[in-house]
């Protein structure tokens, strides 16, 4: 069943000694102005690889994959793996209808383009799904390197130290909640999935179940080295009525976090969210917030607001 209806939200991701998003020299990401952020893709990622390991029946196009020498594939590379009866198509509705069989690209969009000697195709697909920044909402940004051993002796027999072994580095944040707003418009997938035929994928109530079950465990499901300590928070879900045309303002700036924490949990305030969410009442069919009770607790709900634990 085609999905129609438009939802806002906002996830906060925790990260106690971890890594959540790195830049290229391995430390967390810092704004000019030195708070720790996260990139959107960062949270797209969690989403991908838990929709990829708890859903084998859907497909996941923008994800990294090896061939048998261990080196990643091209677009060209993943597309013909993952469509070989199509591999040197040049038709474009065609090549719309597969990328639309892919989860990924019904919630997030892509741009694709596709190199041939004789026509080379591009599409763009407008995601449904748009994901801010994710931004640090504690008050401190206290991140630190360390120097960790491998188990390894350097190969280079020039070298002074050649007969121990090397040292590496790794960087942790202390403590971070990074929170990112989110939104969702299925009206932006529309003229394309018109446009691939009547048997193209369609964004579906479906995928956006899974959406939201991804967003409330991917962070805490994908467990690696650097994100150890990394968890899935809470997640503001508000679902409007069919009907409705309402625009509401990015919640990263309508959710506070106190710098104190009560037997050892975050405390977040509400306030502005319910000033501007009970204003807006009959447009509105539910709000959902979803949290993980042992870490954090939230005061001042919008009204009619349910409480679920993540």
């Amino acid at each position: 069943m085609t999905y129609s209806k438009r939802i806002f939200g906002a996830a906060i991701v925790k990260a106690i000694n971890a890594n959540y998003n790195a830049d290229f020299s391995g430390q967390p990401r810092t704004l000019p102005n030195g708070v720790v952020y996260a990139t959107d893709k960062a949270l797209k990622y969690a989403v991908k690889n838990f929709l990829k390991e708890n859903y084998s029946s859907e497909k996941v196009f923008y994800f990294k994959r090896f061939n048998e020498d261990f080196i990643p594939f091209s677009l060209d590379d993943a597309f013909s793996k993952a469509f070989p009866e199509h591999k040197d198509e040049k038709d474009k509705k065609l090549i719309a209808k597969d990328l639309l069989s892919c989860i990924d690209i019904r919630l997030f969009g892509a741009t694709f383009a596709k190199k041939s000697k004789t026509n080379n195709v591009a599409i763009s697909v407008h995601g449904p799904v748009q994901i801010t920044h994710g931004i640090n909402i504690w008050h401190e940004n206290n991140f630190y390197s360390e120097q960790i051993m491998s188990p390894f002796r350097n190969p280079n027999e020039n070298s002074e130290d050649n007969s121990a072994t090397t040292l590496g580095r790794q960087s942790r944040l202390h403590e971070g909640h990074y929170l990112h707003h989110f939104s969702v418009n299925p009206k932006n997938l529309e003229d394309i999935t018109e446009l691939a035929g009547k048997d193209a994928k369609a964004l579906s109530a479906e995928d956006i179940s899974k959406l939201k079950e991804a967003l409330q465990k991917g962070v805490t499901y994908y467990d690696s080295a650097a994100k150890a300590g990394c968890e899935n928070e809470l997640l503001i879900w508000v679902t409007l009525k069919s009907e409705s045309k309402l625009v509401l303002p990015n919640f990263t700036q309508l959710l506070k976090m106190s710098k104190e924490k009560v037997d050892g949990k975050v405390q977040l305030d509400l306030s502005d969210l319910k000033t501007v969410v009970d204003a807006n009442t009959p447009e509105i069919e539910t709000i959902e917030i979803y949290l993980n009770k042992a870490s954090i607790e939230v005061k001042n709900m919008p009204e009619n607001a349910t409480l679920k634990s993540l």
